[in-house]
């Protein structure tokens, strides 16, 4: 009987192990990646395990919230202080939430707009609250986006302008919005490509801003021109701007915007900015100092995998240290990025485990936590930055505000956690720059293969060399002169001498 149980025992042990690798959502090597969770690049873009930089705190769905009914592909995340908003968006409403201490409870569901014409809101795809409280909706399937005030009260809608520019012939169809300081509205609006449609505080269409660039080759054009037939040309693709996927508005009121509709080649060659940061102008001013330019994953492979190609960043936050963070959403992966475009760590993947995402659609923050919405699951992912991950972000805010002994001992401790981290080195380098160590800050630059920065700090360095070592190198300046005069001189004397010789000679034999 014992044999029987043991033997039994053995079996289920075997089962749940088999069930869980046969599970394992987190093993992507399907996809060409090792099975950490959380990675990051090294100098030759291979994959480096890292530690975790985030872990889900919890995974929050209709039935947490005490929802009657249930979301139904919500489409966009806002957080404003300690409030998030959901756009529920096929069931025509706003879901707010108070998000506290890892905890999030609904506190009410807007699904209407009270004076407003009409009162229910049609598909909402995107909701945006001011520091009034003021709340903004496009109300897509209503052709606007809609104003109240925080007790659901009309207050202003931004319709289709009626202007030459904008072509009369399309519906008005915001997908996508923010506001300035002034009240400004920008927005995504659905076959718009000319860029983000601007509104003044008053409803005035003002134009548009930060149209994509159009790259096409001179041999493109050409065969398309000369050597098509019309229908040939009808059915190629156009050289026009392509739409952005989303948005989002800085502290200093810069507009984060990312791109997903791209052709492969074009990102390979470096044509295509997934992620632009738009001033005023519409003039895309991010940094991206980095050996590799912020895309997210920088190699894929078809492979096995179902999912193959490049990152389609469908959405992004920002940070008030300016880290910004991108979702990725055809692996179901975050990308943290800091003020220089340099990556800070990478994680995500698909699956229906906590952690992984069937279709994640929208990302926000509070603080230092992430919410990532999935809109097939109807849920919504909280993570929390872990001991690791709080390190990092304790290592950049303290080199901003000028505090760059501390910010370089935080790094150093980063480093003990995961020594294949360029970021830590680079981090180091940077702090002792900034203490004027110059030969001392190459030696991380050149540990953490940041050539750029090692190139400028060996300048300094360089500099400084000259002018520490200034009197001695006037004094061989000028040892350099002399000497040969001395010995020239020397030189000639000694052949005087020997002339002179060699004449009392001559004229003594004479």
């Amino acid at each position: 009987m014992k044999k029987a149980v043991s033997f039994l025992m053995i079996l289920i042990m075997l089962f749940t192990a088999c069930t869980a690798l046969a599970d394992d959502s987190f093993n992507v090597n399907k996809d060409g990646y090792s099975t950490s969770y959380t990675y990051g690049y090294d100098y030759w873009r291979d994959v480096q395990e890292s530690p975790d930089a985030y872990r889900v705190e919890t995974v929050i769905d209709s039935v947490d919230l005490g929802l009657d009914a249930r979301m139904n592909k919500p489409q966009s995340l806002f957080a404003r202080n300690n409030d998030l908003y959901v756009a529920d968006t096929f069931n025509n409403r706003i879901l707010q939430l108070e998000y506290r201490n890892g905890q999030a409870k609904l506190t009410r569901i807007i699904d209407h707009v009270a004076g407003g014409s009409p009162e229910n809101f049609n598909t909402p795809y995107d909701v945006y609250v001011d520091v009034d409280g003021n709340i903004y909706v496009a109300d897509y399937g209503n052709l606007r986006v809609v104003m109240m005030d925080k007790d659901l009260n009309w207050i202003k809608e931004f319709t289709k302008p009626a202007d030459a520019t904008f072509d009369q012939s399309l519906d008005f169809l915001p997908k996508k919005i923010t506001v300035d300081v002034a009240g400004r509205l920008y927005a995504l609006v659905t076959n718009v490509n000319k860029g983000i449609v601007k509104y003044e505080s008053d409803t005035t269409f003002t134009g548009f801003i930060g149209a994509t660039p159009v790259n096409f080759s001179t041999f493109d054009y050409i065969w398309k021109k000369y050597f098509m037939t019309q229908e040939q040309r009808d059915a190629s693709p156009s050289f026009v701007p392509t739409e952005y996927e989303n948005m989002y508005m800085d502290k200093d009121g810069f507009i984060y915007a990312t791109l997903t509709n791209f052709d492969e080649g074009a990102l390979d060659a470096g044509q295509v900015n997934p992620i632009r940061r738009l001033n005023g102008l519409g003039n895309d001013i991010l940094i991206a100092n980095d050996r590799y330019p912020p895309i997210g994953d920088l190699w894929w492979q078809k492979g096995e995998s179902s999912y193959f190609g490049p990152a389609r960043l469908t959405d992004i936050t920002v940070f008030d240290n300016d880290i910004y963070i991108v979702l990725d959403r055809i692996r179901g992966r975050l990308f943290g990025y800091d003020s220089q475009g340099i990556m800070l760590w990478a994680f995500g993947t698909r699956g229906n485990i906590e952690g992984a995402f069937t279709s994640p659609i929208s990302l926000e923050h509070i603080g230092n936590d992430l919410f990532v919405l999935d809109q097939l699951e109807n849920s919504i992912t909280i993570f929390t930055p872990t001991e690791y991950g709080l390190k990092i972000y304790d290592a950049i805010n303290k080199y901003q505000d000028g505090d760059y002994d501390e910010s370089a001992n935080v790094w150093t401790e980063v480093l003990r956690q995961n020594a294949n981290y360029p970021m830590a080195f680079r981090g180091i380098g940077r702090t002792v720059l900034r203490q004027n160590k110059f030969e001392e800050a190459m030696e991380y630059f050149k540990m953490a293969h940041d050539r750029e920065n090692y190139g400028r700090t060996f300048k300094l360095y360089r500099k400084e060399w000259i002018e520490k070592n200034a009197l001695w190198i006037f004094l061989g300046v000028i040892l350099l002169l002399i000497v040969p005069l001395i010995l020239g001189r020397i030189k000639r004397m000694k052949w005087e001498v020997i002339m002179h010789e060699q004449s009392k000679i001559r004229r003594n034999a004479e």
